[in-house]
């Protein structure tokens, strides 16, 4: 059926939607110019239009060359012209990146997370002094919290300084009688703070 109307999915695909169609129509009107030193000017206003119209890409150092590489890319690498930079390949812009080692660190406890357990560590370094008490106090406090928001209920101060002992091989031993934060209040606490997150958020978006 015969249609006055052109769909975008009869058109040549977008590259780079981010410049929209309207560029596109420059890059080929660009490809057609047969003057060499025309085709240049051409080039630079349009990198300049580029530029203009991501200009969050003028925070990053190199963002010159990137303008080139995308009209490089726009142009199938293959337009003669005096490029500022050297031209890329197809092979060297959509290679794939290496894979990402996948972390092989072990957590004993990941309701914990892995930051807890290095700072217990560090604590087991310490020499017996009033910082390192306050400082696997709220190290205490903080697992007892982590470990309420996972496993949802009460939790005994014991296990919390068993934990511990665990986590360091016996080098933190601490006396029963320690006592930390009440689960009542650490809910109480978590409760109050995510009211007041979400009534904060609330009156941002009346305004």
């Amino acid at each position: 059926m015969n249609t006055l109307f052109e769909y975008n999915t009869q058109k040549k695909n977008l590259l780079l939607p981010e410049y929209g169609r309207n560029v596109l129509l420059l890059v080929e009107h660009l490809k057609q110019i047969q003057n060499k030193q025309e085709r240049n000017e051409f080039a630079f206003r349009l990198i300049d239009l580029m530029g203009a119209m991501n200009p969050h890409l003028r925070d990053i150092e190199n963002f010159k060359h990137i303008l080139w590489d995308h009209l490089a890319i726009m142009t199938d690498f293959n337009l003669d012209i005096d490029w500022q930079y050297p031209l890329p390949t197809p092979e060297i812009i959509y290679q794939k990146p290496s894979k990402l080692p996948y972390n092989q660190n072990k957590i004993g406890f990941r309701y914990y997370g892995k930051t807890i357990e290095l700072m217990i560590q560090e604590a087991s370094k310490m020499e017996d002094s009033r910082e390192r008490d306050v400082l696997i106090k709220t190290i205490g406090n903080h697992m007892k919290k982590q470990y309420l928001m996972w496993n949802k209920e009460v939790v005994e101060d014991s296990t919390i300084l068993n934990d511990i002992e665990f986590i360091t091989n016996g080098r933190i031993k601490l006396s029963p009688n320690l006592k930390l934060t009440d689960s009542r209040d650490i809910k109480t606490n978590s409760s109050v703070n995510a009211n007041m997150n979400t009534n904060g958020n609330k009156k941002k978006n009346r305004r």
